[in-house]
């Protein structure tokens, strides 16, 4: 039934381009999160170096999920991953998380960019409800982006998931209604169109 809802699909503009996921892209995801050693953080779930196939299957074969490479729409070249997941047709409620891209296009448009896109597919396209995002509570930059998108905190799920270094984090919820939408598209346009001088 989640596989009906939201089917793989590529997604794509302002100079980025999601397409579904797949094994042929390990080595693109290795060299993204080289640029910056993004394994090392511990508030990320970053493949280390040789963990990129495992990553993927994990990725592909979890049935609420349905994951994207971030790839430069003139380049082809992997700048990291995003997913949609914990998709609830029967509520019509999906999550965006497992996001990350190497440090040499963070705070740059293609954040914001894959979030439009990522909403406007999801509230447009496939009449969603709501969109929820999740992060570790130490993960502020994390926390910071969301918010710059428009999101509401909902609240802290307390000692929720083990982060990699075995320690356990709280889980920091937000969400984004059908209704608060409009605006948000509106805003995250403008800004797509100041960065681009478009």
């Amino acid at each position: 039934m989640t596989q009906a809802w939201v089917a793989p699909i590529t997604l794509a503009g302002w100079g980025v381009r999601l397409v579904p996921l797949n094994p042929e892209h390990a080595s693109g995801l290795a060299a993204a999160a080289s640029d910056g050693e993004l394994w090392t953080l511990r508030v990320t779930g970053v493949p280390a170096p040789g963990e990129e196939p495992d990553f993927i299957r994990e990725a592909l074969a979890t049935p609420d999920r349905q994951p994207f490479a971030v790839l430069d729409e003139a380049t082809s070249m992997v700048l990291g991953s995003t997913s949609y997941h914990d998709i609830l047709p029967s509520v019509k409620r999906l999550e965006i998380g497992y996001t990350w891209y190497g440090r040499s296009v963070q705070r740059t448009h293609v954040n914001t960019a894959c979030k439009l896109l990522q909403l406007t597919h999801a509230f447009d396209v496939l009449d969603a409800a709501v969109v929820g995002w999740r992060t570790d509570n130490e993960n502020f930059a994390s926390q910071r982006a969301i918010e710059r998108l428009g999101a509401q905190r909902d609240g802290e799920i307390r000692h929720h998931k083990r982060r990699r270094d075995g320690s356990v984090r709280n889980t920091v919820m937000y969400s984004m209604l059908a209704s608060e939408w409009p605006p948000v598209r509106e805003r995250l346009t403008e800004r797509l169109k100041r960065t681009s001088g478009g």
